[in-house]
């Protein structure tokens, strides 16, 4: 059992959704962004989504590409990334975090390598989106047997053919991309989220967030209503961009986690 493991059997005997956030590992700096970090658990959040910046990003919109980018220029690296996670896990040894990103730092650092790095420094699961299930054998299985979650993204276009595909082997959770596009792109409707949510459901036992294109606590309450959770992103980073202090930032995340934990 991970710690993802723990939290959504926590959830379900608590009645409620899981409210997840994502957030840019060295956006706009270090220190700031640990801060922000740190107090996300005490918003609701019940689970961290952390994102290593990388200069090529294929499934981020302008504001996550924006965050990657402001990461990068104050001197964000996966060695940094895995002390961000250390410094987190100083204070929380609770809230689990998934890494999000692509592969080619992984590939660089070397699998064997980051993953004995990232069990020693706290990292409970991974989002690597340019990795499809044909390459399972490259970080996926590796990243299981070292007790990682490896968790998929499922989309509207995942197709009753390609579905299983998808989940042969996903752990932790699906995260089901409500919308065909990038990140922060439109905004996810429950109408359209549902019936994609109840036929994942029938493949897997596997708990189904949804995310991309959740902005609002009443689209989080909406979303989550019809799945197991749900994701808030950009929204979030948006407020980091546009200079919000720590405690505003903390404070929206705190509504949008209401308005998916009242679902």
């Amino acid at each position: 059992m991970t710690r993802i493991d723990d939290t959504f059997a926590r959830l379900k005997d608590e009645g409620k959704k899981a409210f997840v956030t994502y957030v840019m590992a060295g956006d706009p700096d270090e220190a700031r962004a640990l801060e922000i970090v740190k107090g996300l658990p005490a918003a609701g959040v019940d689970i961290i989504e952390l994102g290593l910046p990388f200069t090529d990003p294929m499934a981020d919109g302008e504001t996550i590409q924006l965050a990657g980018q402001r990461a990068l220029e104050a001197g964000m690296t996966l060695e940094k990334f895995l002390q961000f996670v250390r410094d987190f896990r100083a204070t929380d040894d609770t809230t689990p975090i998934v890494m999000m990103g692509y592969y080619n730092p992984i590939y660089s650092r070397g699998v064997e390598r980051f993953l004995k790095d990232a069990q020693e420094v706290g990292i409970d699961g991974l989002i690597i989106v340019d990795l499809p299930p044909e390459e399972d054998e490259e970080l996926c299985i590796p990243a299981q047997k070292a007790g990682l979650n490896f968790i998929r993204l499922a989309t509207p276009t995942t197709d009753a053919k390609r579905l299983p595909k998808v989940l042969q082997n996903t752990s932790g959770f699906v995260y089901y991309v409500s919308i065909t596009g990038i990140t922060g792109a439109a905004e996810a409707s429950a109408t359209d989220v549902a019936p994609e949510v109840a036929r994942i459901k029938e493949s897997t036992d596997l708990p189904v967030i949804v995310g991309f294109g959740v902005k609002t606590p009443e689209t989080a309450q909406a979303v989550a209503g019809v799945a197991d959770g749900t994701v808030v992103g950009s929204a979030i980073v948006q407020k980091i961009a546009n200079g919000d202090s720590t405690e505003d930032v903390l404070a929206f995340v705190k509504s949008l986690a209401d308005g998916a934990h009242r679902a």
